[in-house]
């Protein structure tokens, strides 16, 4: 008996160290994607691991759990993450919940999977809302452009089981069922064989369909080429977009049996899901037809709005107060497209197989002077950040840990500039302070906006605040921008002067060594099989550089920069300086050679090949079905060696450096101004 008791013992000390472990892991995923830090003492607030709509948690279901401990004032469940945050209206019942819930395994309905909660403490519960977006140019959805009788005689149309052998071409896809009337759709070469028509054409229970279409103007011109597509739940569509050179520009799809969430990717990087009802129909045209990508998420459930699930279509926006998870059932696709006799002769050559090998712009030299250093700037860092802005910010949501820490350690009411703040991402870590503001790019300060911080346009060189006026200013991933010594010496000393004597500012650059003390940086880390592709994690940690103006440096300043520029020759850090040949392009993922370099932004995900040019390339897709052009910008950027940042800091003599350190691929300062 007591051997028993003392085992019964061990198991329950061995679960207890089980569940604190996972705890403090929950801790650390919070704080790295949300900037959020969780508190040991009790609080209304509380964040609810491995129970988010990301691993299969519905707003319904964790309601129903969360209740039965106290009245609930919030509950937020961001999309595709595996926690949600609740807010109960007494501590007392916070503590309930806590004591209940924390390690307690729980059946996710609908799939029978078990789970285990883990329930730690947070002082607020608060995250950023996403601005709602409007449809891509182009494109359309009509409701109930069909009746229920009519989509069941069209869906009764399409036999699977018989026909195989005919030349309708049933297909059975990895990701779906598909047959083709009219043309086979090759999905080898995203084409058709315009010589080799298939028997008998559209089915004749189209064409009343087709000819509302046209009557009502959603059509000009009469589809010769119809693709059936069903799916079980759980399975989808690569992201693409119809080949510009197959098809005429109008593309219809009629959406049978269920509704769907669509995913619609613009090249910059920014995403809309348009919900489908059943019996609706997705007209796309122009923009939406040639540019953007479309395909379905594989997966079992969609995450929709709540409040409006099933009654009408909208896109989905990240409203994490009312978005759930709602089940997939069996769709059927009716999708027509009209097949093209001519080259495609569109508007956007960069992304059109009819239209490429384009000339390609020659790669910049390194600037002689200060002219040519405004000029490369100009068109290798402001234009191609107010082209990407979009892709840009959605890239840009993880606060880095140490930048967290520093505008946390200020005192309550510091006045505070973000100079080169991007999409605004540590503007609002500390609501404790008045924070503000800016960036060379006003696409990036506009998205600040839809935050609702604020942020104006302005260059890092020449910014238009009182000297003397802040207490603490930060600059990320910003100076190394800029393409002469004299320039990031400028940019510096700007800093300086808007600070009050005792000002601290923040100043993190990109490093040349990508390995320090023998430990990889995460951008080394992630070249092969990074989880998110089309994010090219830190190639900048989260903003550009405001440089157009030019710097009105001493004759001192100049003569310390040419001395720098020398000792950095002589002292090399394993790169070539290039001073007098064309900047090279860097390949991601990849250790530096030179400090002066072009960094190429892929618009797109997927598989990348080596870049080859300036403004596109062809990557192959990540299936037979998927080939895709990707546009690519270039950056320019210098690379600051081991020691340069805190030479140039020190030879202003109107501050000094308080601290400096390595962080992840880059070299950071902390300066006081004297």
């Amino acid at each position: 008996m007591e051997a028993k008791t003392s085992e019964d013992y061990l198991k329950v000390q061995k679960m207890k160290k089980k569940v604190l472990r996972k705890q403090v892991r929950a801790q650390h995923t919070l704080m790295r994607h949300e900037g959020i830090k969780c508190v040991s003492h009790a609080t209304q607030s509380l964040v609810v691991a491995n129970a988010g709509l990301g691993n299969g948690m519905s707003r319904q279901q964790l309601l129903r759990i969360l209740e039965e401990y106290g009245a609930m004032e919030t509950l937020l469940m961001p999309p595709n993450k595996p926690y949600s945050f609740v807010k109960y209206r007494t501590t007392e019942e916070a503590k309930k919940a806590f004591n209940a819930l924390n390690g307690k395994e729980v059946t996710l309905e609908d799939c029978d999977q078990n789970i285990v909660l883990y329930i730690n403490f947070v002082e607020k519960v608060s995250l950023q809302n996403a601005v709602p977006t409007s449809l891509p140019p182009g494109l359309m959805v009509i409701e109930k452009i069909i009746s229920p009788e009519e989509e069941r005689r069209m869906l009764e149309s399409i036999d699977w089981k018989a026909d195989e052998d005919t030349q309708n071409a049933q297909k059975t896809l990895k990701h779906r069922r598909v047959k083709h009337f009219g043309y086979e759709f090759r999905y080898d070469n995203n084409n058709v064989d315009k010589d080799k028509p298939l028997p008998g054409g559209l089915p004749e229970i189209c064409n009343p369909f087709l000819e509302k279409c046209l009557k009502q103007g959603y059509i000009k011109h009469k589809p010769d080429q119809l693709t059936v597509n069903q799916y079980e739940p759980g399975q989808g569509i690569p992201p693409h977009t119809d080949t510009h050179s197959a098809f005429e520009d109008e593309i219809i799809s009629l959406s049978l049996g269920a509704e769907i969430v669509m995913d619609f990717k613009h090249p910059d990087g920014h995403t809309v899901a348009i919900m489908l009802p059943r019996c609706s129909l997705l007209v796309m045209t122009g923009e939406s037809r040639y540019l953007w990508t479309h395909g379905i998420t594989p997966r079992k459930y969609d995450v929709v709005q709540a409040s409006e699930l099933g009654q009408k279509v909208r896109t989905i926006t990240a409203d994490v107060g009312d978005l759930t998870l709602n089940r997939r059932e069996t769709r059927t696709s009716f999708t027509f497209r009209k097949v093209r006799r001519s080259p495609c002769n569109c508007i956007y050559p960069s992304v059109c197989d009819s239209q490429k090998g384009q000339q390609r712009p020659v790669q910049p030299s390194f600037p002689q002077n200060e002219m040519e250093a405004s000029k490369l700037e100009q068109e290798y860092v402001h234009k191609v950040y107010e082209e990407i802005a979009t892709h840009f910010s959605s890239t840009r949501h993880s606060p880095w840990p140490r930048i967290v820490e520093f505008l946390r350690s200020l005192p309550t009411g510091s006045i505070v500039a973000d100079i080169g703040c991007g999409n605004g991402k540590y503007l609002g870590i500390n609501e404790d302070l008045y924070m503000v503001g800016c960036d060379r790019s006003k696409n990036l300060v506009d998205i600040c906006g839809e935050k609702h911080f604020q942020a104006f346009v302005c260059d890092a060189l020449s910014v238009p605040i009182r000297s003397g006026s802040c207490d603490a200013c930060i600059s990320i991933a910003v100076i190394h921008h800029f393409s002469t010594a004299e320039r990031r010496l400028a940019t510096i000393r700007e800093l300086a002067r808007l600070l009050r004597p005792g000002g601290t500012a923040l100043i993190y650059v990109w490093a040349m060594e990508q390995e320090y003390k023998n430990q990889k940086s995460k951008y080394l880390k992630e070249k092969n099989g990074s989880k998110n592709k089309d994010r090219e994690m830190n190639t900048d940690t989260a903003q550009r550089p405001l440089n157009d103006q030019g710097p009105d440096n001493s004759s001192q300043d100049s003569a310390w920069s040419d001395q720098l520029l020398n000792d950095l020759k002589d002292e090399s850090c394993g790169a070539k300086l290039v001073t007098d040949f064309r900047l090279p392009v860097h390949t991601n993922r990849t250790s530096f050679h030179s400090q002066d370099l072009l960094v190429p932004w892929h618009l797109k995900g997927g598989t990348k090949k080596k870049e080859e040019s300036v403004d596109t390339v062809v990557v192959p897709g990540g299936s037979k079905e998927l080939q895709e052009l990707s546009p690519v910008f270039h950056r320019y950027y210098h690379v600051f060696c081991e020691g340069e940042l805190e030479a140039v800091c020190r030879s202003l003599d109107c501050v000094r450096v308080q601290k400096s350190y390595y962080d992840q691929g880059n070299w950071c300062v902390i300066l006081e101004k004297l």
